[in-house]
C-alpha cells in the first residue's frame, strides 16, 4: 500500500516542540483534567469514583450504552445504537470507513481543500480520485454544485466531504448537503462526511449529512468541537451494511477505546450543551481578535471560518518567499508556530489555529504581524 505521509502532521511532528508560541492547532482551546472532570457537577468526585471502581478489562467494545446514547442525541433523526461504533478519534473512524467502502478501481470524488486522508486513503487503496474544489467568494467558501455534478459518474462509489473543512473552516449548509445527496442518489453513491467541527456550529443551523441522506457515513470525535483531543475518542455512524464492515475492521485496528476514555468521553457528551457553549464563546471572541488584527495588517486576509475553530490566512508574500520558508523563519527567529498552506496544497498562506488561549493568540498575531512587516 503506497500511503503518503500527511503533510501537516509531518510539519507538526518536526517543529511543534521548538515553538514558544503556537497558533497552528485546529481545536478549541483544550480543557485541563480538572475542568473536564468537574463537568460531573461534584468537582470530579463522581467521575473519579466511577474510574476507580472500573475494572481494567476491555470494557464496552463498541462504546458503552451511555456513550452511544449521548452520541445519538447529536443528530436530528433517530439513530439505532448498533450503527454507532466508537473509534480512535475521527482519524480512526475515517480510516475504517474508507477501508470498508473503497475497493481498487472505484471512483471517488473528494471535496478540496480538505484533510489529506480523505483523498489520500482512497488513492492508496487503488481508487481513482477526483477533487471537487470549493472556492472563496471573498466572504465565505462556496460549493459549486454544478462542478460536483460534472465529476460524478455512474462509476462513482463514494463522495467525501469534510464539513466543516480543515483548513478553511468552510461549512456546507443544509441546502448544499441536500444538493450533494441528490447527486449521490442518482448513482447510488455513499457520502462520507467527516464532521469533527460540526457540533459547535449547529447553533447556526448546520446539520449532519446523516440527517439528510440515507447512504451517509459520518465520522466525528471529541477532539475539535469538544476540546478533549487527548481522550482519542471518536465514532462512526453508518448504514447497517457499512457498519458491519467497520465492526469487522475494528477488530484489526482498535478492539476498544479504553475504559477510562469511554467514561470521560461519555461525561463530555452528557454535558454537550455546556461544553459547546464554552467553545462557541471562545470562537466568537477569538474571531473578533483576528478581525481586528486583519484590519490593521494589510498583508493578511481570510475567508472567515463559519463558526468553527480552524481557518486559513492568505498572505501577501513577495516573489521568492514561499510559505514554508516564511513559517520556518518565523519559528527560528520568533518561536512562532504556524502550518504553511502548502501542507494543504494551498500555497501562499497558513493555517491559523485562532481558538488557542487568548494571550497566546494575541502574542502569536503580534509576531506574525512583525514577520510580515519585515518582508521586502
Amino acid at each position: 500500500m503506497d500511503i503518503r505521509p500527511i503533510a501537516n502532521e509531518v510539519w507538526l511532528n518536526l517543529h511543534e516542540r521548538r515553538a514558544t508560541v503556537d497558533i497552528a492547532q485546529s481545536s478549541v482551546s483544550a480543557m485541563g483534567y480538572g475542568e473536564l472532570v468537574s463537568l460531573d457537577g461534584e468537582h470530579g468526585a463522581r467521575i473519579r469514583a466511577s474510574i476507580e471502581a472500573a475494572r481494567q478489562d476491555y470494557g464496552w467494545i463498541e462504546g458503552s450504552p451511555g456513550f452511544k446514547g449521548a452520541v445519538a442525541r447529536l443528530y436530528e433523526r433517530e439513530v439505532d445504537p448498533s450503527l454507532i461504533l466508537q473509534e480512535n478519534g475521527a482519524t480512526g473512524g475515517n480510516r475504517d470507513a474508507l477501508v470498508s467502502l473503497v475497493d481498487p478501481g472505484d471512483h471517488v470524488v473528494c471535496e478540496w481543500p480538505t484533510y489529506q486522508p480523505l483523498w489520500e486513503i482512497p488513492r492508496a487503496l487503488g481508487a481513482t480520485v477526483d477533487l471537487w474544489g470549493l472556492r472563496c467568494d471573498g466572504s465565505r467558501w462556496t460549493a459549486p454544485i454544478e462542478a460536483l455534478e460534472r465529476l460524478v459518474t455512474p462509476r462513482t462509489k463514494l463522495i467525501c466531504i469534510n464539513n466543516a473543512a480543515n483548513p478553511t473552516g468552510a461549512v456546507l449548509d443544509r441546502a448544499e448537503l441536500e444538493a450533494v445527496a441528490d447527486i449521490a442518489r442518482t448513482v447510488g453513491a455513499y457520502v462520507l462526511s467527516d464532521e469533527v467541527y460540526l457540533p459547535v456550529a449547529q447553533d447556526r443551523g448546520y446539520v449532519s449529512m446523516a440527517d439528510v441522506y440515507e447512504r451517509a457515513v459520518v465520522t466525528n470525535s471529541l477532539s475539535k468541537s469538544f476540546s478533549v483531543p487527548g481522550l482519542r475518542v471518536g465514532w462512526t455512524v453508518a448504514p447497517a451494511e457499512v457498519s458491519e464492515r467497520i465492526r469487522a475492521l475494528r477488530d484489526y485496528t482498535l478492539i476498544c477505546a479504553g475504559v477510562e476514555n469511554d467514561l470521560l468521553g461519555t461525561l463530555v457528551l452528557e454535558h454537550a450543551d455546556e461544553v459547546l457553549g464554552r467553545n462557541r464563546a471562545i470562537i466568537s471572541a477569538r474571531a473578533e481578535v483576528v478581525e481586528e488584527w486583519l484590519a490593521r495588517t494589510p498583508r493578511a486576509s481570510w475567508c472567515a471560518p463559519d463558526g468553527v475553530p480552524v481557518s486559513y490566512l492568505s498572505l501577501d508574500l513577495p516573489e521568492g518567499v514561499d510559505d514554508k520558508g516564511f513559517c520556518l523563519d518565523l519559528l527560528d527567529s520568533k518561536g512562532l508556530l504556524l502550518i504553511p498552506g502548502s501542507c494543504f496544497d494551498l500555497p501562499g498562506g497558513v493555517r491559523l489555529g485562532y481558538c488557542c488561549p487568548e494571550e497566546e493568540l494575541g502574542r502569536g498575531l503580534e509576531l506574525l504581524g512583525e514577520g510580515l512587516a519585515e518582508l521586502p
